[in-house]
């Protein structure tokens, strides 16, 4: 299984995305979920995937290999985001088309292009998607239920790119404690409007301190809190 989250706030763009695809007693196998493409000072491009692995590895490679041919549109020549998500959208419908609709897949797409805002957008198995807004600043895909309350609880749209960071990480966590089939280590990239730069990606395992730290002490807050709820009378 998968969890990945991508936020698209005023500040910038956060991704986190776990590494593991198959969990069993025998067998677990990491896989990394999140790539970036980058081209200085015009555009930066983040893809996380999720679904079957095949099938969002055969996309991406196409999606390579695209950008190696300067006479057909790729990820590389696309003058807007939009245009790069029809890119992605249909480059992910053919490979499906041509191993199987049961082979599914869905992919996530932030980034920048030089002259627009920061955008993001989830992208189907069908090919099609939508964008997120500032009412919907963030967008989950895989295992989303476990992360979900703590992200609709603290997020909006003008969190600090730090905060929201934090929010992301401890949305990763309890999904970690709830499912087995979502695993360390985690891909993280941070980016900063306009700054078109790859610099802040991160690479968190469980000895990670700043990630050990705080996943501590949110379990401990929980509980404390926990201990403070005033004891039950429900008699009127």
């Amino acid at each position: 299984m998968t969890y990945c989250v991508a936020m698209r706030l005023s500040s910038g763009m956060i991704f986190v995305s776990d590494s593991r695809t198959n969990a069993g007693v025998d067998h677990i196998s990491s896989f990394r979920k999140l790539h970036v493409f980058q081209q200085d000072d015009e555009r930066t491009l983040v893809l996380q995937s999720a679904g079957n692995l095949a099938t969002t590895q055969s996309a991406l490679s196409l999606l390579r290999r695209g950008c190696e041919d300067a006479k057909k549109p790729n990820l590389m020549s696309c003058s807007n985001m939009y245009d790069v998500a029809l890119l992605v959208g249909d480059t992910l419908r053919e490979v499906i088309k041509r191993d199987g609709e049961e082979f599914g897949g869905t992919l996530m797409l932030g980034g920048q292009i030089k002259g627009e805002e920061p955008r993001l957008f989830q992208i189907y198995p069908q090919g099609n998607f939508i964008e997120s807004s500032t009412d919907t600043p963030y967008f989950q895909i895989g295992e989303s239920k476990y992360g979900k309350p703590i992200i609709d609880r603290v997020l909006r749209f003008d969190t600090p790119l730090d905060q929201a960071m934090q929010c992301a990480l401890i949305s990763m966590d309890s999904t970690l404690a709830s499912n087995i089939s979502v695993g360390l280590p985690l891909d993280v990239m941070i980016y900063p409007t306009d700054s078109y730069s790859i610099a802040q990606q991160y690479h968190l395992t469980e000895k990670h301190p700043y990630y050990s730290q705080i996943r501590q002490l949110w379990s401990a807050g929980l509980l404390s809190v926990f201990a403070q709820l005033p004891p039950l009378e429900l008699d009127e």
